[in-house]
Order: C-alpha cells, then sequence, then structure tokens
C-alpha cells in the first residue's frame, strides 16, 4: 500500500545514485517540484527516461544528475532548444551524457511490455527512419511475424526503478487520480519498481470524472502531497500552463554561469512548503 511521506522523505528514500528514473507528464502534470528534490540531494548518475524531456531534465542535466537521457523528442516546448541537454552532448558539460532516441510509439509500447511483464513490444514503427539503421538505437530489433511474415519492430520492455508523477488528488487510503491530458503516467508506474506520486491534495473521496486515470494504493510506493508541483506546467483544474515562464528559460538556460545562479537561487536555496 502507498505511505504517505513528505516530499524529502519519499525523494530520499525510493531514488538513489545510479538508478533508471522515469519522470512522466505529457506537457501536464510533469513534476517538477519532485525532480527539484532530486537535485538538491544531489543524486548523480540517473538514467533518466521521459517521452518529451523539456525545462526539467534540461535543469536536471545541467546539474550533473545524468548520465544517460532515453528519450523520444527532447525541446523547450513552443520555444526552441534545450541548451543544457544540448550543451551535455555537443561538450560533455557538466558531465557526458549518453542518449538513447526512440519514438514516442517506441518509447511508449516500451512501458507498456514493462508495465504487462512482457519481455517487448511490436509495433510497425521506425521503419524508414534513420533510428533503424543497424546500431544506431539501443533496444530496437527487427522481428517476423509467426502468423504473417510481416517485418515488424521489436523494443524491449522498460522497466524502471523508480517513476516519478504528479496527479491532482489522492485520497486517504493512498489511491491517486488524474484527469486531463494523461500521456504514459500509468504505464510508466505500472511498469516502475518502485513509484512517487506527489499530488495537489488529499480528499476524503476521489470522485469519479469523465477520462480520468485513477491508481489504486497497492500499485503505488508513496505518495506526498505537494501543492503546485507541477508548475510552470499545468494542472487541469488547479492552475494554468506558465508560458511566460517557458519564454523566460531560452535566455536563462543558454549560459551556465547564469544558469548555475537561476538553479542556486530557485531550486538549490528554495525552501519546499
Amino acid at each position: 500500500m502507498a505511505e504517505l511521506l513528505n516530499l524529502h522523505d519519499a525523494v530520499a528514500r525510493l531514488v538513489r545514485d545510479g538508478d533508471t528514473v522515469a519522470m512522466e507528464g505529457f506537457t501536464h502534470l510533469i513534476p517538477h517540484a519532485a525532480g527539484h528534490e532530486i537535485i538538491r540531494q544531489g543524486r548523480r548518475d540517473l538514467t533518466l527516461v521521459r517521452l518529451t524531456p523539456d525545462v526539467l531534465y534540461d535543469q536536471m542535466i545541467g546539474m550533473d544528475c545524468a548520465r544517460k537521457l532515453v528519450f523520444s523528442w527532447g525541446g523547450n516546448p513552443g520555444v526552441g532548444s534545450l541548451h543544457r541537454f544540448r550543451d551535455a552532448v555537443e561538450n560533455g558539460w557538466p558531465g557526458p551524457l549518453e542518449i538513447e532516441e526512440h519514438s514516442h510509439a517506441g518509447l511508449t509500447n516500451r512501458y507498456v511490455a514493462g508495465a504487462s511483464g512482457l519481455p517487448f513490444a511490436v509495433l510497425r514503427g521506425y521503419a524508414g527512419t534513420s533510428l533503424a539503421e543497424p546500431g544506431r538505437t539501443a533496444n530496437l530489433a527487427w522481428v517476423d511475424c509467426p502468423f504473417t511474415g510481416e517485418r515488424l519492430a521489436a523494443v524491449a520492455a522498460l522497466r524502471p526503478d523508480v517513476a516519478v508523477i504528479h496527479a491532482q488528488q489522492a485520497d486517504r487510503d493512498g489511491a491517486v487520480q488524474l484527469w486531463g491530458i494523461a500521456g504514459v503516467q500509468k504505464e510508466a508506474v505500472l511498469a516502475a519498481r518502485r513509484s512517487l506520486v506527489t499530488v495537489e491534495e488529499i480528499v476524503d473521496r476521489l470522485e469519479p470524472r469523465p477520462g480520468s486515470v485513477v491508481l489504486p494504493a497497492w500499485a503505488l510506493t508513496a505518495v506526498a502531497v505537494v501543492p503546485g508541483g507541477a508548475r510552470p506546467s499545468y494542472a487541469a483544474g488547479y492552475y494554468d500552463r506558465d508560458n511566460d515562464f517557458y519564454q523566460a528559460w531560452e535566455p536563462v538556460s543558454r549560459d551556465r554561469d547564469r544558469f548555475l545562479e537561476w538553479m542556486q537561487a530557485h531550486v538549490l536555496e528554495a525552501v519546499p512548503a
């Protein structure tokens, strides 16, 4: 059953140096507060997994948390490049960064296979792209369908050491509910060995909502109440996306010194509520 912890204790207990960490949320419900706590606690040598690494992973890469990034699209949404990500790949600053790139469908299916207890998943993807070139993409192979003979892409199951997501609500038993753009939060949690869900609030009862996803308490390791835990991303029904922040991040992230000063002031010295 999920244990109710504060954010500091949850990260200290669940996220370890060298872990494979999936922090999912597609445009919406991105777990920024949890990522900042990982930075504050100085985790190192992480393999970070995320369909769309954006500002949060740019910050974690720039603070030397990561040795590898597994992803399917990387950028500051609506603005441009992730300059800390780019600096790590091109110049090895603050350290070298290994990358493993997939399509959205491919990485999603890796989560689905992990959540299903299967060794791999198959899809009609990758064909005709540079990702399919021999030796280009790790955890990608080709198989012939035993029924039709069709050539299909096979992707290895992904089983993160820990998955971290943000949701709107949890009940007092530890079940959580999220709604809006769901992304692959459910699949990441069910594929992971350990999981942390930060939530906006605890409620007495999770009221049914159209299109919502409910994760039962027995499927989770820990829940932490972190109001505003997705900002500058948004949480449907609670607050909007801070588009001004994403635009402001562009010049901050371009310069190493300016980036470090910003992180010192707004993350390392910030005291969580």
